[in-house]
């Protein structure tokens, strides 16, 4: 009936499955929290206990650590020489930063020169870009690794660097933002003598930046979480960045069950920059999903 309104009981009552669902996602999260915390004895307790009972730091470093005592746990800190476990962090910032900022800056400028330029063979250019969107990545792998080997960039940060410059998926989805761009606005620069290179800096990068920012999260996301292609073109520490890092620990509790403590202490402060990301993007994230969704 016109003018029905709901009760506030029911309305919370559709809303359960939705709270019992992001329930069971955040679950996992706050189990890596709190066993980040927790001494040994605590995370292998059974029944477990869902709250921090003893407190303690030692999964991040233990100052009374000793070698010689079995029952003692080496801190995450402490398992790494060298490099160390900062270094490896350091190495998955700076390759995310590289990665997202110069893939969106050569995205972008492709997407801007199909998006409002036609030249002969622009159709087929933009045909092969959604073509190479339907390979899968697998199949990309030995050629890919073939070239950094005969490059001779196996074990440095070429390798991790150059082959995730080339973004399909972002040249897409720009090409359809960069497309809402007025072109009486680009063509009123153009008679005011403005290039082709300022036109693309200083007037549609700013009004596509809703859409940068999203893609900037899916880039970063997925640089930041690349485990394989860093696993099969780096074989030392001074190069490995944190997925890396945390395979290796994984690795280690086959052999030693006191590392579940150091592997959640890590997990927890690898996943704290993407967290922080999202937070202080969300708004440009959502506005860059809905982007052309209210165009009439």
């Amino acid at each position: 009936m016109v003018g029905e309104t709901r009760s506030p009981g029911l309305h919370s009552l559709t809303r359960l499955p939705f709270y019992l669902l992001a329930l069971t996602v955040l679950f996992p999260y706050y189990w890596m929290v709190s066993s980040a915390f927790k001494p040994l004895g605590e995370i292998t307790k059974a029944p477990p206990t869902l709250l921090v009972q003893n407190p303690t730091l030692t999964n991040f470093s233990n100052p009374l650590y000793d070698p010689g005592v079995s029952d003692q746990i080496q801190g995450l800190f402490q398992r790494y020489t060298g490099i160390g476990f900062a270094g490896f962090f350091l190495n998955s910032i700076f390759v995310t930063v590289f990665v997202t900022v110069v893939s969106l800056i050569v995205a972008s400028a492709a997407g801007y020169v199909l998006a409002k330029h036609k030249f002969p063979g622009s159709r087929i250019v933009f045909l092969v870009i959604i073509g190479s969107m339907m390979i899968p990545w697998q199949v990309t792998i030995i050629p890919n690794f073939l070239t950094m080997r005969d490059l001779g960039w196996i074990n440095t940060y070429w390798a991790l660097l150059v082959p995730g410059l080339a973004k399909a998926f972002a040249v897409f989805f720009l090409i359809q933002s960069i497309r809402g761009v007025s072109d009486e606005l680009i063509d009123a620069a153009r008679i005011d003598g403005a290039g082709e290179v300022r036109i693309w800096w200083q007037i549609v990068l700013p009004l596509v930046r809703p859409a940068l920012a999203a893609m900037a999260i899916f880039v970063s996301l997925g640089e930041w979480n690349n485990f394989l292609w860093p696993l099969l073109v780096v074989n030392d520490d001074a190069h490995a960045t944190l997925p890396l890092a945390l395979g290796r620990l994984a690795g280690a509790l086959s052999n030693d069950p006191r590392a579940a403590g150091p592997i959640m202490a890590a997990t927890l402060l690898a996943s704290i920059p993407t967290l922080i990301f999202f937070l202080l993007f969300q708004r440009q994230f959502v506005a860059g999903i809905t982007v052309g969704s209210l165009k009439g």
